[in-house]
Parts: structure tokens; C-alpha cells; sequence
């Protein structure tokens, strides 16, 4: 049997872009700009891709790497400002196990006339089966191809 155990974490990365904020709050709306840079990628099989964007609304995308084992993200959003802020909660299973329960804030400060995005997540890392660092690392990942995106 494994052993349950939850290791709580609060990780914040910056990161700046040319565009201006309503381009880059755009790329996270629009469910076509956003499974582009969110979950297709060289090596990814995207088997589901969902969203419905609105405050209360619920994303899901299930995706694996190279034939892997299944990964599923299931997000239901909170709170939405357009050009400002987007607060969601999601939880990552891979397989049938679940890893991860998390509360994510992003949000969109002009700097100049490109955006300073600031994204917070606090997340609950479950039975040693994910760590902050490699969470952390995923989103730095994502992040750095949405700004690809934005340039193309």
C-alpha cells in the first residue's frame, strides 16, 4: 500500500513579454490560442483538449508523452478580470493516481508596453508522487512557450 502523506508548497514565477496584457490574457482565453502553447508540443499525444472559460467554468485536457501513461488536468475557474488576473483551481492524475491539488493565480501588469505576468500557484503534492520543484519547472515550460506563441 503506498503511504499517504501532502506536502504543501507556494511557488511564484515572473515572467515579462512584449506584448500588452490583453494579448497575453487572450492566449489563456481563447481555447484555440491556448491548447497551442499549453498542451500540444513535440512528443505530446493530445487525446482531450476542453475549455469553457468563464468564472466557473471548467477546462479539462488529458494528454501523454510519447505513449506514456495517461496525465489529465481538470480546472474550474474562480475568478476572472479580464487583462488582469485569472484564478483557477486544478488537480493532475496521472494514470489513476491523483498527484496534485492546486490553487493558481495569474495575473497581467503592464510594464511598458509589453505585460509583467506574475503567476502564484499554492498546491498540496500528494503521496511523494509530484514536488514543487518539478511543478515549477513544468510551468516555467509553459510559460516560456507562451511566449513563443505570442511572437508567432
Amino acid at each position: 500500500m503506498t503511504e499517504r502523506s501532502v506536502t504543501h508548497a507556494t511557488f511564484t514565477i515572473e515572467r515579462s513579454y512584449d506584448s500588452p496584457p490583453a494579448k497575453v490574457f487572450k492566449a489563456f482565453a481563447d481555447p484555440a490560442i491556448k491548447r497551442r502553447w499549453f498542451v500540444e508540443g513535440e512528443g505530446w499525444e493530445v487525446e482531450e483538449f476542453t475549455a469553457d472559460f468563464k468564472v466557473g467554468g471548467q477546462e479539462r485536457s488529458r494528454f501523454r508523452f510519447r505513449g506514456g501513461t495517461p496525465i489529465c488536468n481538470d480546472t474550474a475557474y474562480h475568478d476572472i478580470v479580464p487583462n488582469e488576473r485569472i484564478i483557477f483551481a486544478y488537480t493532475m492524475t496521472i494514470g489513476e493516481n491523483r498527484i496534485s491539488a492546486s490553487l493558481a493565480t495569474v495575473e497581467f501588469k503592464p510594464e511598458g508596453r509589453g505585460t509583467m505576468l506574475l503567476f502564484t500557484e499554492q498546491g498540496a503534492f500528494l503521496d511523494g508522487l509530484d514536488q514543487v520543484e518539478g511543478r515549477k519547472g513544468g510551468w516555467g515550460e509553459l510559460l516560456d512557450a507562451l511566449g513563443r506563441s505570442l511572437q508567432s
